[in-house]
């Protein structure tokens, strides 16, 4: 303790603080942020007051292929839209542009995925309002295939659509295809019916009545119930059995849902190639005419039929057969 007072001296500390520059990266984060957010209301915005029909044709100016963008073209074969677009493609080469081509042929509009959607509605009103079909519903698959709209009836061993073995449809199998008759009417779609089975065969294999002319049977009764029920017959376009050669995925070939009818509605390129088979991308195939028959081209075949008299005059002991 020090002679003035004993007291201790004051020592105050004060902390130096560093102020660092933080950069104005946090300036340009902020301007980016403003910038989306008057974008998204300014779109907003404008589909607050833009009318139905410009709503779609800004959805059809998106839906516009890659390609119409690069070359301008008009696209015609290349999408369904009424906008022009599409073209040549420039990258690819003749066969895989044809292979496009099939593919968007076969790509369902807006407008048919809109009509059939409303034909599986009206189908599952009318059963879900009939007492005695109401619990085929579960027997019934729909979705859409490079063909068209497939609706699938489902066989079980509970509710069998027909007699084992047999064409004789059920009655309650009878009055699900006569209620669905007219509704499909209602489309100007062709429709292809096709009967399957399973995979257990009959007695006699192959060779005498098998699943093929079950399957091909089954359809036609199918076809003739549809019929009775007030469907168009000018509208069927093809019935076929497919045997047991088409199992539905991921089930055992032997499960009774294998054994269906299968209801096609057809799209109208696919309909067109059924009944022009010749056309390949749209140009007919050339025809086959057979060239001429030469003498030339007989003397393989005459020496083939000498060679053949001297063997079996030999077999008979004769010099020869005439």
């Amino acid at each position: 303790m020090s002679a003035a007072g004993g007291r201790r001296p004051i020592i105050i500390r004060r902390k130096k603080v560093v102020h660092q520059r933080h950069g104005g990266s946090w300036k340009i984060a902020l301007a980016d942020f403003m910038t989306a957010l008057m974008a998204l209301f300014l779109v907003m915005w404008i589909l607050s007051t833009a009318s139905p029909e410009q709503r779609e044709g800004v959805g059809e100016y998106f839906r516009t292929p890659l390609v119409a963008a690069i070359t301008g073209g008009d696209g015609s074969a290349q999408t369904r839209s009424v906008i022009p677009g599409g073209g040549p493609d420039p990258v690819h080469s003749e066969g895989e542009q044809a292979r496009i081509d099939m593919r968007a042929q076969t790509r369902p509009s807006d407008v048919q995925r809109s009509f059939f959607s409303d034909l599986q509605r009206r189908i599952e009103s009318a059963l879900q309002q009939d007492p005695e079909l109401r619990h085929l519903r579960s027997q019934l698959r729909f979705d859409m295939t490079r063909e068209g709209l497939r609706i699938q009836l489902l066989d079980t061993d509970q509710r069998p659509m027909f007699d084992v073995g047999s064409d004789r449809v059920a009655p309650y199998m009878r009055s699900l295809l006569r209620t669905m008759a007219p509704l499909l009417n209602d489309l100007d779609n062709d429709l292809s019916i096709g009967g399957h089975t399973d995979s257990t065969p009959f007695a006699g294999g192959y060779r005498g009545y098998s699943n093929w002319e079950l399957s091909s049977d089954r359809a036609n009764a199918s076809r003739r119930e549809l019929v009775a029920g007030g469907f168009d017959s000018g509208k069927l376009l093809r019935v076929s059995g497919f045997a047991d050669r088409v199992p539905l995925p991921d089930l055992d070939p032997q499960d009774p849902a294998n054994r269906r009818i299968e209801l096609l509605l057809l799209f109208p390129d696919v309909s067109e190639q059924i009944r022009v088979p010749s056309l390949i991308n749209g140009s007919p195939m050339p025809s086959l005419v057979p060239r001429p028959v030469g003498r030339a081209d007989l003397a393989p075949v005459e020496a083939f039929q000498q060679s053949l008299r001297q063997a079996l005059g030999s077999e008979a002991g004769t010099p020869g057969m005439p």
